[in-house]
């Protein structure tokens, strides 16, 4: 079977843009939606309902939340040692994809960066164990892959003074760490020299948003972009990201 997959920023919750964000997500027809700053399980739950989807969870004290149309076996938050921010994983149906959807700390600056990288080392550690099955990692990692570059020039002001205030050249560590553990970047080994944008949405210039799949599950991914149109740039700041996985 073929697995649709999509990644999605809803923005403080999704609260008063339920309409767009679920017309969005119906036109990519997923079968799984990970969703990030979802901490609003009303908003959730009418999602799940205004989209069709069997399943959903959603919690106030943590932002990655998720929709499905498949059967979900399990779901379960997991904070690691150290960490400010918890991951989430889903098992699809009888354990043949397991899902990890994460939201890693924002800003962009090299402090942050040393908060994301503690973040995703806790998440690799604890996921380690499923490394010889097939899983997913998916989510929105405020970060840049490696090559990629940051224009200061189209950040709002009160993010540019961020960035000089915690030196103006940000070592980015976090996505080439998820490469060394042996993940592929999705959109990249797909699209090498196509940008792959998802934020802002109303003047996508940046990419945070990632699937990463392991090395020996890479032939697996049939397809991966970013959503775009009206809609999508209107109903949140993140444009999603959809990837085909066969499994």
């Amino acid at each position: 079977m073929n697995l649709k997959l999509l990644s999605y920023n809803i923005r403080y919750g999704g609260t008063g843009r339920e309409t767009s964000l679920a017309a969005v997500i119906r036109a990519a027809e997923p079968d799984l939606v990970v969703l990030q700053e979802a901490t609003r399980p009303d908003v959730v739950e009418r999602l799940a309902r205004d989209t069709d989807m069997v399943s959903w969870a959603s919690s106030r004290t943590m932002s990655v939340g998720y929709l499905s149309r498949l059967p979900v076996s399990h779901h379960e938050w997991h904070r690691p040692p150290g960490s400010k921010r918890s991951f989430l994983e889903i098992v699809l149906g009888d354990a043949r994809a397991r899902v990890f959807g994460v939201h890693l700390s924002a800003i962009h600056g090299n402090w942050r960066e040393r908060r994301r990288m503690q973040e995703l080392t806790g998440t690799l550690a604890s996921i380690a164990r499923h490394q010889s099955g097939f899983h997913v990692v998916l989510g929105d990692f405020n970060t840049l892959a490696p090559g990629e570059q940051l224009e200061l020039k189209r950040l709002p002001p009160h993010l540019r003074l961020l960035v000089w205030l915690g030196g103006r050249t940000i070592r980015w560590q976090t996505i080439q760490a998820m490469l060394d553990a042996g993940y592929v970047d999705g959109f990249r080994s797909l699209h090498p020299s196509v940008g792959g944008a998802t934020f802002p949405s109303h003047d996508p210039h940046v990419r945070l948003d990632f699937v990463f799949l392991p090395i020996a599950s890479a032939a697996k991914l049939l397809r991966c972009e970013v959503v775009d149109g009206s809609t999508a740039r209107s109903a949140s700041d993140h444009l999603p990201l959809l990837a085909e996985i066969e499994v």
